[in-house]
């Protein structure tokens, strides 16, 4: 995609995990002067040796456009935002940051009311569609915010998103809507480990399950995108165990606060914790199927039998 000149930002990128550098390089693609900062310092200059620009964020803040924030959760789009080296107190009036993560929506009404009153727009803006789609620039974004903020994220928006999804005036809506996706996304890696792992018991390969699954009514978006992990016994991560016992902890805690009971979004959460307490809390997250396979005696492709 290419932009006019009036539209090409100075844009930061906070968090160049598998979504953040996903975010940065199609940025970057899209004509944006681009910024990349992690704690993983080989992350940056790898980021910078494709193009990324050089220099201490804070002191090139004051020029910046828009800063997307693409860390793990609450207590770091806190501190990336406000702490001690927070950057909303560096920007410019009128910048706007895309705020990523997956929060309580409670959470992202607080970010937006002290990055308004800061003089900074903020977009409430969770993603989703994984690392590939980050890379290609064709994520969809739920994203709720006023339309100024909307206005002032359109270029960057435009160059990281295949979809945006505007639902609603008011940060909160997207991490709402995000909470809503997390439920399915983390259920449906749950049921199709145990899917597979209960065709296994029956003589069913996971090599046949995926062939067969994913043309019939049973298949998903995840079953067919994670899946294969287990067929090729590959548990790098593109989305890790770990994150999941936030993201259901999330969805449990927003329904305690509606009285609304959500008995399979528990069961999936309990087989991410055991997954992450068998050690696999940093490979993909397919491997909650390794729960399910050392409870049953199964041995999964790629294991030691």
């Amino acid at each position: 995609m290419s932009l006019q000149p009036n539209t090409r930002y100075n844009v930061a990128t906070i968090g160049l995990g598998s979504m953040g550098y996903g975010i940065a390089s199609s940025a970057l693609r899209a004509g944006h002067k681009v910024w990349g900062a992690d704690v993983n310092e080989d992350q940056v200059h790898a980021f910078r040796k494709e193009g990324g620009q050089s220099g201490d964020l804070i002191q090139v803040a004051d020029t910046l456009d828009a800063v997307a924030v693409v860390v793990l959760n609450a207590a770091q789009t806190e501190d990336v935002l406000f702490g001690a080296t927070g950057i909303v107190p560096h920007l410019r009036a009128g910048a706007v940051v895309l705020a990523c993560a997956t929060v309580p929506p409670d959470f992202a009404k607080d970010m937006g009311a002290r990055c308004l009153k800061a003089g900074i727009h903020y977009l409430d803006a969770p993603i989703s569609g994984g690392s590939a789609k980050a890379a290609t620039g064709q994520l969809s974004i739920m994203a709720s915010g006023t339309p100024e903020a909307f206005t002032a994220a359109r270029p960057l928006l435009d160059s990281i998103a295949e979809t945006v999804f505007e639902l609603g005036n008011e940060a909160g809506a997207g991490s709402a809507m995000k909470a809503v996706n997390q439920l399915l996304a983390g259920v449906h890696i749950a049921t199709m480990a145990e899917a597979l792992t209960f065709g296994m018991t029956q003589g069913i390969t996971p090599d046949t399950f995926v062939d067969v699954i994913s043309k019939c009514a049973g298949t998903s978006w995840m079953l067919e995108n994670r899946a294969p992990h287990i067929v090729a016994g590959d548990y790098t991560p593109h989305s890790a165990v770990n994150i999941w016992p936030k993201d259901l902890g999330i969805v449990l805690d927003v329904a305690k606060s509606a009285q609304f009971s959500a008995p399979v979004t528990a069961a999936a959460l309990q087989q991410f914790v055991a997954a992450a307490g068998m050690g696999h809390g940093w490979e993909d997250d397919a491997a909650v199927a390794k729960v399910y396979a050392r409870n049953a005696k199964l041995t999964l492709p790629g294991e030691d039998i």
